[in-house]
């Protein structure tokens, strides 16, 4: 599908007076296999660029757990990258060894201890790895200075100043798969009761997706059975070591937002797929596989397309994207755009976002009995 119709043909997303609700859907619970999140507001995983060697810290501890103590249900750990090779910066957080288990399982605990979900995003840069932080120009890093060459499926940069990246070998596929199943072994003894597969904004498994970054001609390239057999491999071994009580998710990009990309219709096809190897959620984003994609930001912009993928694909989604205010995020639920809703920059802005979404959206949301007196 052309990126312009497919813009044209998107639904906008209508957000109600908050008296078109009044019974909220927001803060309704969900179940997720054995677990129960207390309302469908989840923070979504987003890289700090602050840990040593993959091991987070106190910044971690209280950028994550204020958010649990603002009322959030579930809170996703950053890209947590699966093998040091696998972090998008020097400063990734990791789970490739036990003293990275060790820190986290500290704040997973403070976490739960508030009442939200600890989960996390395993993830593998790829071709977008061995960059630096955002605010120190966000460009390669050099080997000099702690950098290394980046694997992919092809050796296709990313952009002109990105290093051309070694294309994996069979051997180098069966680490990366052997890679992520360890991580979520770890995950799990670190208190994390949620995993989500990272397969979006152009990182690894997403480059495998995607004929814009996979041009190889044996059996992971070419057709959409085999550039999707990569991601497959690991929901399957994942699936099968994480314990059968506890949810899978998975995040995607829909859309590359550029012609000859990953698209709408194959994203639909690849989460009936992933429904049927026990996939419990779908969280939908969008583009990151090549630079110069034109995105029409508004708020909910993404949304349709976790609609859709809802809708077709008969498996439970999450919306992402520009959700700022309360009767949007409580749009998207009761309207059955998606079962859960995403939010980022706006809980950087405000940590206690769900709080003040149930003071508006007349739900109930018990603070921490030391937050009583102001709520």
């Amino acid at each position: 599908m052309a990126v312009t119709s497919l813009y044209r043909t998107r639904p906008h997303v209508v957000i109600p007076n908050p008296v078109s609700h009044p019974v909220s859907k927001l803060f309704e619970p969900l179940a997720q296999r054995s677990l129960q999140l207390r309302n469908r507001i989840v923070v979504s995983p987003m890289c700090q660029y602050s840990a040593e060697d993959g091991v987070p810290n106190d910044w971690h501890l209280v950028h994550l757990g204020s958010r649990a103590v603002g009322g959030a249900a579930v809170v996703v750990a950053e890209a947590t990258a699966v093998s040091p090779e696998g972090r998008i910066s020097p400063h990734d957080t990791g789970l490739w060894n036990e003293a990275q288990v060790v820190a986290w399982a500290r704040i997973n605990a403070f976490i739960a201890e508030h009442g939200a979900i600890p989960a996390v995003q395993l993830a593998h840069a790829g071709r977008k790895a061995s960059t630096d932080a955002p605010w120190h120009g966000h460009g390669p890093v050099p080997a000099a200075l702690g950098g290394w060459t980046p694997v992919a499926p092809s050796p296709l940069a990313f952009d002109p100043q990105s290093p051309v990246p070694l294309a994996l070998d069979e051997a180098g596929l069966r680490k990366v798969v052997d890679d992520f199943v360890m991580a979520a072994g770890r995950a799990y003894a670190a208190g994390f009761r949620i995993v989500e597969v990272h397969a979006a904004h152009g990182y690894l498994l997403h480059e495998f997706l995607s004929p814009l970054a996979n041009q190889r001609e044996d059996h992971y390239g070419g057709s959409f059975d085999n550039r999707v057999r990569l991601l497959l491999e690991v929901v399957d071994a994942v699936r099968a070591a994480w314990p059968a009580e506890l949810p899978l998710w998975v995040r995607i990009s829909a859309t590359d937002w550029a012609e000859g990309g990953w698209d709408l219709p194959q994203s639909v096809e690849l989460a009936r797929r992933l429904r049927e190897r026990g996939v419990d959620l779908i969280d939908v984003s969008s583009g990151g596989l090549v630079p110069n994609a034109r995105i029409p930001l508004e708020p909910g912009y993404q949304a349709p397309f976790a609609q859709r993928i809802r809708e077709e694909a008969g498996i439970p989604t999450g919306a992402v994207g520009l959700i700022t205010e309360p009767t949007h995020a409580e749009a998207l639920v009761a309207d059955g755009v998606a079962d859960v809703v995403l939010m980022g920059r706006e809980l950087l802005r405000d940590p206690y976002f769900p709080r003040r979404a149930a003071h508006a959206l007349g739900a109930d949301l018990p603070p921490p009995p030391q937050y009583q007196r102001a709520w």
